[in-house]
């Protein structure tokens, strides 16, 4: 409503004034804004901030919470444990322990193996004279087969606790591990995130939520104002805007107020505002305005929010 209020009185001053181009223009001080908000929807548990405080960048300004962040975050961290001892154990293969007894067993089996073909071996000729049943035989050769393939597994088993995991189960194991300790970090980020900090350093100007209040995500709980940089959109003609550029330093006075501070245009509207929707005559062009942006350099309290400037425009060349 200011902003058109001031439109419409440049207007005015300009219909008044036809032909005529004013030396000077007159804008409303603004201050730099950031509005702090839960990035989720999320319930305040503690509001920190009030109204007027000075906070620096990374203050507290309030904490939220969601119902089941502690849950999550807990079971999130216990996956992530769980999957990193999984990835250590295939890495670090085999113990000593199991080792050991796999070459115990394999021991065994190759005793086993040994004495079964001994036995099949005497049987043999003694089978060929008739002096032993073929029954005997058969069994004798089914004893050596049997206890063959127990020492050939059993020495197969050993090689493979000492190779241990194969290399593409370690990198499984590995990736699991990284993708649940990526997922505790996002709830970790998130119980960060429900913790609200000032990202600048100012003053909170508004207090928008207390405890107990629900948020939707990105809705504003606090507001923090930057008063060191003040700001003020003016608005000039048509026969202004080329001597104007950004970049150009300006000066600014208060109303009852003889000093002079400086501010440099760091915007310039690309279009006309309050244009009139049918064809433009002559006289309805001087009533085209555009808006520029004035930043202020840091002046104290001088310059505050609220207060109306008045801009000293360059000179026709």
């Amino acid at each position: 409503m200011t902003r058109r209020l001031l439109v419409l009185a440049a207007l005015g001053l300009i219909a008044c004034n036809r032909g005529a181009v004013s030396d000077t223009a007159v804008g409303t001080l603004e201050m730099v804004e950031v509005n702090v908000g839960p990035l989720q929807p999320a319930r305040a548990v503690r509001v920190i901030a009030q109204e007027g405080d000075a906070v620096q960048a990374g203050d507290t300004l309030a904490i939220f919470t969601t119902p089941t962040l502690t849950a999550s975050l807990a079971q999130a961290e216990a996956r992530a444990a769980a999957a990193d001892e999984a990835a250590r154990e295939l890495a670090s293969g085999a113990r000593p322990g199991e080792i050991a007894r796999g070459e115990q067993e394999l021991d065994m089996a190759e005793s086993d193996a040994t004495r079964a073909a001994a036995d099949l071996a005497r049987l043999e000729p003694l089978a060929l004279k008739g002096d032993v049943s073929r029954a005997s035989l058969d069994a004798a050769r089914a004893a050596a087969r049997t206890t063959a393939a127990r020492r050939d597994a059993a020495r197969e088993t050993l090689q493979l606790l000492r190779d241990g995991a194969r290399k593409e189960r370690r990198a499984a194991a590995a990736a699991d591990a990284r993708g649940a300790q990526a997922a505790a970090e996002g709830w970790k980020a998130t119980a960060n995130d429900l913790v609200l900090l000032s990202p600048v350093a100012g003053v909170v100007s508004s207090r928008n939520v207390e405890p107990g209040e629900v948020l939707a995500a990105g809705q504003s709980a606090i507001t923090v104002g930057q008063p060191d940089r003040p700001w003020a959109r003016i608005y000039v003609s048509q026969f202004v805007l080329p001597r104007l550029k950004a970049g150009d330093t300006l000066v600014a006075r208060l109303d009852g107020d003889t000093t002079v501070y400086r501010g440099r245009i760091t915007a310039i509207a690309t279009r006309a505002e309050f244009t009139p929707r049918v064809a433009l005559t002559e006289q309805e062009r001087e009533d085209l305005l555009f808006g520029v942006k004035v930043e202020f350099v840091w002046a104290g309290d001088r310059l505050r929010a609220g207060m109306p400037v008045t801009v000293t425009l360059p000179p026709a060349k």
